[in-house]
């Protein structure tokens, strides 16, 4: 017997045969909350693609978690609508929103197996046992955690209580999959192997995903499209590749990349370029096309695969800046000298000094 869950243009059934289906787009119109004297979502418009990862990032305490709870229905907004699939349900109960949220904690019954964790849902829906074990071994397999369906969540790692907790939310056939830092709790390396292996169950599926992170490296990594949020408002929406390389303003671009761009001030207004795109000169190609700099280097650290070189801009103030350099560039850098570097003409950035917006090119006083 066949289960379907809907996602993207299709429907997965459990011998992976795809159907067409009706794709759940969801959209904010204007949204606010308030708690107390204290604006936690700012008046938000977004909508998302169909079937795709998006991911709300943005610093703690900037109202991502907040955003996703209200389309979860976990929070009543104060203001505004909340619309998916096209049907307003700014006021519908999360029962009856088709979606499912995977949290932090990841939320398992302790005393029950995998497979009574997975089929709880089904359970609560008066799904027949017959067709609800099918349901849970289709769902266990999708993630494959079949061996483990008799074990209890203290028998498993980080990893496989996080498959659990998907297994679960998928069972209950979600046109949206809201998932709240669920990788958070998990080592490092064990995030990484996470992080894949999420990304291959959502693109194989196709269910339109919201994820929320504080995580640049998780939102680089994952999201098709990232809205940087801060102080309960997007700053910026775009691809990974947008919000790094071409950031709406100061607050983007220093919250996008490890180290930050670098920002330099100048009459009227602010200029910036990332430190991979700071390189010695006789390194960079097209030297007629970059903007040459003195920098002092005072400290170096080595990564291994690259290294930092902190430093000040003698034209600029002594302003402070910082140079990463990949192990392929092996030119031997002194501490406490100056050193020619440069950055491409087309690689710098420009914002106002007053707001922080981004602006056109602008000629750069020496």
């Amino acid at each position: 017997m066949p289960f379907s869950t809907t996602g993207g243009d299709r429907v997965w059934s459990a011998a992976g045969d795809p159907h067409s289906a009706i794709v759940a787009v969801v959209e904010v119109r204007d949204l606010r909350k308030e708690f107390g004297e204290v604006v936690a979502v700012d008046g938000v418009d977004l909508r998302s693609e169909e079937g795709e990862f998006l991911v709300l990032l943005g610093p703690s305490g900037c109202g991502k978690t907040t955003l996703l709870r209200m389309i979860a229905g976990l929070e009543q907004p104060t203001e505004g609508e909340i619309r998916i699939g096209g049907e307003d349900v700014s006021r519908l109960p999360p029962r009856a929103r088709r979606i499912a949220m995977v949290f932090q904690s990841y939320a398992l019954y302790p005393h029950m197996t995998v497979a009574n964790n997975i089929a709880f849902p089904l359970k609560a829906q008066g799904m027949d046992p017959e067709a609800r074990n099918e349901k849970v071994e289709w769902a266990a397999g999708l993630f494959g955690i079949e061996g483990l369906l008799q074990r209890r969540p203290r028998q498993l790692s980080g990893g496989e209580r996080q498959r659990v907790a998907l297994a679960r939310a998928l069972v209950r056939e979600p046109t949206v999959f809201l998932l709240d830092e669920p990788l958070s709790n998990l080592d490092a390396k064990l995030r990484a192997a996470a992080r894949d292996d999420l990304m291959e169950f959502q693109r194989r599926i196709g269910i339109t995903t919201i994820y929320v992170t504080h995580d640049q490296v998780e939102a680089m990594g994952m999201g098709d499209r990232i809205a940087v949020m801060d102080h309960g408002r997007i700053r910026q929406l775009g691809t990974p590749e947008e919000v790094y390389h071409h950031p709406a303003d100061v607050f983007v671009a220093q919250f996008l990349g490890s180290p930050p761009m670098n920002l330099l001030e100048t009459p009227g207004f602010l200029f910036g370029f990332r430190p991979e795109q700071f390189l010695p000169e006789g390194v960079a190609a097209d030297e007629g096309t970059r903007v040459p700099f003195t920098f002092h280097v005072n400290r170096i650290e080595y990564l291994g695969s690259e290294r930092f070189l902190y430093g000040f801009i003698r034209e600029y103030d002594e302003t402070r800046v910082i140079a990463m350099l990949p192990a392929t560039v092996t030119l031997p850098i002194s501490i406490d000298q100056d050193h020619k570097f440069s950055v491409a003409k087309d690689q710098l950035r420009f914002f106002d000094y007053d707001d922080g917006a981004k602006i056109a090119p602008q000629p750069l006083m020496r």
